[in-house]
């Protein structure tokens, strides 16, 4: 597939985000679906379910393993995973989790998830085979950690979540460094938008300019980008709703782009940059 737009920031310390998938819950196109946008030739309306890999100090870390994990993992021939992180339990963030049975094998290692109590609880129940007391041959290897309301290391990464609400929902954002991704949200409280605020890159979910129950619409999310004074920032989690990428690319403001599947881009990187928690889960 195409390579990617860069960010314009150049500093060899960095940390690297390629967008492994951009797209809302049934994916773009969606199946039966034969709007404009689902029938589009351009590869940048083609989106699988969202989530990102993050490369930093020689680690690599996934936020949300899709129901096109596999695909997407293939896809950018990637072959080590150190971390998984979880934003919430809803299928289309934690399906593909039994395929990192593949970073078990060639690792020789459990893999180290972190995710909420709420989320470990829905992960046991959907992957009850991992968690059983007797373990058949060639299941995933998985050592959970808890994410609590504190800044927690990854392979001596900082990381600090961030609660944002999906409705009545609690889903977990996470910033590293000058870097916050947030994704699955329609409201978050003034605590935790202090803890985004001073992020240089900021990528947000915008589902569609129509009003949604439980996801940000396009002027929401560029009004929240204005509030925060952000100075890049990217939008992901889009349904064919959106309209066609290049179109509503050319309404965002210059510092606001649509994040596309397989973008990449890199964050100069200064090592532990966490701002201060807010209110306890």
């Amino acid at each position: 597939m195409e390579t990617t737009l860069q960010s314009t920031h150049t500093d060899t310390t960095s940390l690297e985000i390629t967008f492994l998938g951009t797209g809302t819950s049934s994916g773009v196109p969606m199946i039966g679906c034969h709007c404009a946008v689902c029938r589009s030739k351009d590869s940048k309306d083609k989106r699988l379910r969202s989530s990102i890999l993050l490369r930093v100090q020689g680690k690599t870390i996934i936020i949300d393993t899709t129901p096109d994990f596999r695909q997407q993992m293939l896809r950018i021939e990637n072959d080590r995973l150190d971390a998984v992180l979880f934003t919430h339990a809803h299928k289309d963030h934690i399906a593909g989790l039994d395929d990192i049975r593949a970073y078990n094998y060639f690792q020789k290692k459990p893999m180290h998830v972190f995710a909420t109590k709420a989320t470990q609880k829905e992960l046991v129940r959907e992957f009850y085979y991992a968690f059983s007391e007797f373990k058949y041959p060639g299941i995933p290897e998985i050592l959970l950690h808890s994410i609590e309301a504190e800044p927690f290391d990854v392979e001596g990464i900082t990381v600090t979540p961030i609660r944002v609400w999906h409705h009545k929902l609690e889903v977990v954002g996470f910033r590293i460094g000058d870097f916050t991704y947030i994704t699955d949200a329609n409201k978050i409280d003034q605590p935790q938008l202090e803890l985004i605020k001073g992020s240089k890159v900021l990528v947000l979910n915008a589902l569609r300019k129509e009003k949604h129950i439980s996801h940000f619409t396009l002027s929401e999310a560029l009004e929240l980008i204005e509030k925060l004074q952000i100075p890049e920032a990217y939008l992901t989690h889009i349904s064919h709703q959106m309209g066609l990428h290049e179109t509503i690319s050319g309404q965002l403001p210059n510092h606001v782009r649509l994040a596309y599947d397989g973008l990449v881009l890199r964050v100069p990187f200064k090592g532990d940059q966490a701002p201060k928690t807010a209110t306890a889960f």
